[in-house]
């Protein structure tokens, strides 16, 4: 089975692969963080160390066996938030999921990591489309793949979505297609 790199660069990003001895730099970041992600991210409101540690070792099977490729995202050799490559939305596809730092918002960085991993997703033998997927209210987050040229699919009421304090229950899928890059 072929899998992207552990580290991806692009612009003023690196993406490096998660592992479980990166716990006590992840766990600072995302107390660091909480606040920002609380609203948005349903797996904030219970985040413990141990629920980190059990996420870095899950992430570990899961990139050995191709189902998910977990990054974090450093940026002037500092990490600053993380993102995923996940094999969830059928055959050919990869979703990409994201978060950062609300220190380190506005600057372009998610950006960059999510083109990283749109290059690492259709370098891998298979993949027809990438999408990212997120609740209708987050615009921050919808304004990542309008920026690099994905297109919006769909819009639909989803079940799944409204965990988090400020989710709509609306998802937006976006859609990159390998005959658009």
């Amino acid at each position: 089975m072929e899998h992207p790199a552990e580290v991806l660069v692009y612009d003023r990003v690196e993406l490096r692969r998660k592992r479980p001895d990166d716990v006590d730099a992840q766990h600072r970041l995302v107390l660091d963080s909480l606040e920002h992600l609380t609203p948005w991210m349903p797996w904030a409101s219970d985040y413990s160390r141990d629920s980190l540690l059990e996420h870095l070792t899950a992430a570990q099977a899961d990139w050995e066996s191709g189902r998910s490729y977990d990054y974090a995202i450093v940026s002037e050799g500092e990490t600053v938030g993380a993102c995923s490559l996940m094999r969830r939305i059928g055959p050919g596809g990869w979703e990409i999921g994201y978060w950062i730092h609300p220190d380190r918002t506005g600057r372009g960085l998610v950006t960059m990591a999510v083109a990283a991993l749109v290059e690492a997703a259709f370098a891998l033998p298979g993949t027809t489309h990438v999408e990212i997927h997120h609740d209708e209210a987050n615009a921050a987050s919808g304004a990542v793949p309008r920026r690099l040229g994905f297109t919006v699919v769909s819009r639909e009421k989803d079940p799944t979505r409204g965990g988090a304090p400020a989710e709509s229950g609306i998802t937006v899928v976006h859609r990159l297609d390998r005959a658009a890059c």
